[in-house]
């Protein structure tokens, strides 16, 4: 456990690391490499005559939202994680836990039969996750029993559900245009964000994440156990569904942009332990900054390596398997 100082001291460093990343993301890309040029496209802009339109446009229009993105959803995604690993006592959840990710994918993967715009993809994605989130909190209170492991269980029924039906119009699709399109969305990019897209996503993401900070606290007592929350007087499943509500909202709305990144939101939260102990009021503002520089390496990474655009979730993985298993030996983890 970290002294406050300590704790002010990383969380200090950790947002100087994001303003080093913001600064490579935005020098860095196929276009241009010098950094003097990306440099000089800022200051022409704060001083308000950009001379060179081309590089003002790379810098202002593609590459600033898109690390506005990659930050704001890798750190969507490992709150999130960190929420479910401590709501349901669980090392080894993940932000898709309840389906999310599969019914994203299964809205994108309709809006793309029909032949939508970007935009009504990101939408059908966000209502797809909505969606499965809603079947996999319905389906305990029908069976009549609301524990943890009945929840679990709903989210794998749901999720491999979500999962077939996207078989289904893979099996169905175009296979040189749909399928392949269908395919590249599910390995996630951030290649389609823009700042409309960017500004949709914002406001989900910033109220759910300062009301899961808020009651971080109750985290805390959730993460004890159902019958040690009741003790202290807590209603464990209005706050349960609070939670589980907020971190499915910040999941789909980063999983509507990006499509699925696999491995932040597992990985990320144990790091986060490992640095700052398991307080949720240290945890949760320690992993949102190592979330959102995470995914804004890999994908700085993702479109400045190659001259062909490196899917994020091919990245996160090839990181991703390594670290954890690094994280685990660390940790020495009794995960089962």
């Amino acid at each position: 456990m970290l002294h406050r100082r300590e704790y002010l001291r990383l969380v200090l460093f950790l947002i100087f690391l994001v303003i080093l990343l913001i600064l490579l993301g935005v020098c860095v890309g196929r276009f241009s490499f010098d950094p003097r040029d990306a440099l000089g496209a800022l200051w022409d802009r704060l001083a308000g005559n950009p001379i060179n339109k081309t590089m003002d446009t790379v810098v202002f229009v593609i590459r600033i939202p898109r690390i506005l993105a990659a930050l704001l959803i890798g750190a969507a995604l490992a709150v999130s994680g960190a929420v479910y690993q401590s709501v349901f006592r669980n090392p080894l959840v993940s932000p898709d836990l309840l389906g999310v990710s599969s019914g994203a994918s299964l809205g994108a993967a309709c809006a793309i039969l029909f032949g939508a715009g970007i935009g009504t993809i990101q939408v059908y994605a966000f209502c797809g996750g909505i969606i499965a989130v809603a079947l996999a909190v319905l389906l305990p209170r029908l069976l009549r029993n609301s524990t943890n492991l009945m929840m679990v269980l709903s989210g794998i029924i749901v999720s491999s559900f979500m999962n077939a039906m996207l078989g289904v119009l893979k099996f169905i699709a175009e296979e040189r245009t749909d399928l392949a399109s269908i395919v590249f969305w599910q390995m996630g990019s951030l290649t389609t964000v823009s700042t409309p897209r960017l500004s949709a996503i914002t406001p989900p993401i910033l109220v759910c994440g300062l009301v899961v900070l808020a009651l971080s606290w109750r985290l805390n007592i959730l993460s004890l156990g159902e019958e040690e929350a009741r003790t202290v007087g807590i209603n464990v499943q209005r706050l349960r569904g609070i939670f589980i509500v907020c971190a499915s909202l910040l999941t789909a709305s980063a999983v509507s942009v990006s499509g699925t990144i696999g491995w932040i939101g597992l990985v990320i939260p144990h790091l986060g332990r490992l640095l700052c102990g398991s307080d949720n009021t240290k945890l949760l503002p320690v992993t949102a900054l190592l979330g959102g520089s995470f995914l804004l390496v890999i994908d700085t990474v993702a479109r400045a390596a190659t001259s062909v655009e490196i899917p994020l979730s091919i990245l996160s993985g090839l990181l991703g398997a390594p670290f954890y298993v690094w994280l685990l030996q660390r940790q020495r983890a009794k995960i089962l």
